[in-house]
């Protein structure tokens, strides 16, 4: 009777998710049902202690905000792309928005949920980005936040940990403790995102630069920039990430579609 009630469980909780999509449409059409488990607050909540962590670290090794000239640069155009987030979703604008920089070789910038923004020194200097090529990089990663791709990804993990607690249960085999901190750091910066994820971000990034002043074919010289300096291509079916190839082609189209924003904006 115990594995039937178990069984049952798994049945309810596969065959009764949540799904939403979790911005508005914008220009770029981004529009798919999304699986939610998790709450946003949760999220949220694990963010601030893990962007406290990373913050602290990088306090200790001495590589936080070391250049102030960059970080202004970075907190001015973070400024005027934050202001065109309510286009995807009106909340946004009530985040607790952070920016901070990690001197770095590391190649990477993120976003955690809630606002949370770490950009390497390591990005901006290999790529020597501009002020419009950052906005691609940082409204690329502002989308991801918005459009809670890290809490979609928990929710998958979420389901995958319901189908292993119950397989664990019925042999008989104890769980472990999840620390929240942690969970949101590996799904935020270690575990990446998949194709469709990376796509969104992508287009909603180009329409956010757009609004906000900022050339959104920018962010097709920073992937021809990538593809030039990381050689070449792996085959795209062995990756998680679209090819360079794909990826820059897919933006050309979405930075021809808000080609008018960028012209019309007011920043």
């Amino acid at each position: 009777m115990k594995k039937i009630i178990i069984l049952l469980f798994l049945f309810i909780v596969f065959n009764g998710c949540v799904y939403q999509n979790s911005t508005g449409l914008g220009n770029v059409g981004v529009d798919r049902k999304q699986l939610f488990l998790v709450s946003s607050d949760v999220m949220k909540e694990g963010a601030i202690d893990a962007y406290a962590k990373v913050l602290q670290e990088a306090k200790k090794k001495n590589t936080l905000n070391k250049n102030k000239k960059m970080l202004s640069r970075l907190r001015v155009i973070a400024k005027r792309l934050i202001k065109h987030t309510y286009i995807f979703r009106k909340d946004a604008l009530k985040w607790n928005w952070k920016v901070n920089l990690i001197t770095s070789d590391n190649l990477n910038a993120w976003c955690m949920p809630g606002g949370k923004i770490v950009f390497y020194t390591g990005i901006i200097d290999k790529l020597n980005l501009n002020n419009d090529e950052i906005a691609a990089i940082m409204g690329h990663e502002i989308a991801h936040a918005l459009r809670e791709h890290s809490r979609e990804r928990s929710s998958q993990g979420m389901l995958t940990q319901s189908a292993l607690g119950v397989t664990k249960e019925l042999f008989g085999i104890n769980s472990q403790t999840i620390d929240l901190a942690s969970w949101v750091t590996n799904i935020t910066i270690l575990l990446p995102n998949n194709r469709q994820q990376e796509t969104e971000s992508d287009r909603m990034g180009v329409e956010l630069s757009a609004r906000a002043g900022y050339d959104p074919y920018a962010a097709v010289n920073v992937w021809k920039k990538m593809k030039k300096l990381s050689g070449k291509n792996s085959p795209e079916f062995l990756s998680t990430h679209p090819s360079h190839d794909t990826r820059i082609d897919d933006l050309k189209t979405y930075a021809k579609r808000v080609e008018n924003l960028y012209k019309n904006a007011s920043n």
